[in-house]
């Protein structure tokens, strides 16, 4: 059994993908950045206040995740799968994501999931902090326009009113919230293969990144 690091930026189709890898193989596939969307969306229920780092961490400490087998995510016994996946969420979540102390207990909670080996798992500092010992570490990129157009028809289906527009420029806020933190900030690392989903279908980037798996002899 081995485990796969995806890293990369919000919208590059990183979760799907991972979904994908993971069915294939047999593998449990763990989307880190829906333990910090539910934890953000936790906070906002809540109304702490995002910049009191004090509060964010307390609520941290005391916040059940739980993510199932089937991608579902359970906020203290609660449903959340659909609620964390909106825009406000996502900027709140790139928001708690920067604290350290957050950043200890989830990172903490991910590594022990991962330990038995067998796991996909993708998000921000996977591959250059959770997973620094994954057998197969990917960075998944795309152009900032293509991805703010699969985010923008990833909500329209969902039946949500947003704007083109907005979607972009909260993308382009995001990533460089996400590059230019404190810690553990989005980097390729050396040892990770680079991928841009930009002209590939989910198809395409799951046989590439199945190819690699085998070209390694995991498989």
């Amino acid at each position: 059994m081995f485990n796969i690091a995806i890293d990369g930026p919000s919208a590059s189709g990183k979760s799907t993908i991972a979904k994908q890898i993971a069915k294939k193989l047999g593998f449990v596939h763990i989307d880190t950045g829906a333990m910090y969307r539910a934890l953000a969306y936790d906070c906002i229920k809540k109304g702490v206040n995002l910049d009191d780092e004090a509060s964010v961490v307390k609520v941290a400490s005391n916040t059940d995740i739980e993510l199932l087998d089937n991608g579902e995510i359970f906020l203290n016994d609660i449903n959340v799968s659909r609620s964390i996946r909106k825009n406000e969420v996502s900027l709140a979540a790139s928001k708690v994501s920067k604290y350290k102390k957050v950043r200890e207990i989830l990172v903490s909670l991910q590594q022990k999931m991962a330990s038995k080996k067998g796991y996909v798992m993708d998000g921000r500092d996977i591959t250059s902090v959770v997973l620094r010992d994954a057998e197969i570490k990917i960075y998944q990129t795309a152009d900032v326009r293509v991805r703010a157009q699969r985010r923008f028809t990833e909500l329209v289906d969902k039946g949500e009113v947003v704007d083109y527009d907005e979607i972009y420029q909260d993308l382009v806020k995001r990533d460089a919230q996400d590059m230019n933190r404190k810690e553990s900030p989005l980097t390729k690392v050396e040892d990770a293969i680079e991928i841009d989903t930009t002209y590939l279908s989910i198809d395409e980037s799951v046989a590439l990144i199945m190819s690699v798996i085998k070209d390694r002899g995991l498989i």
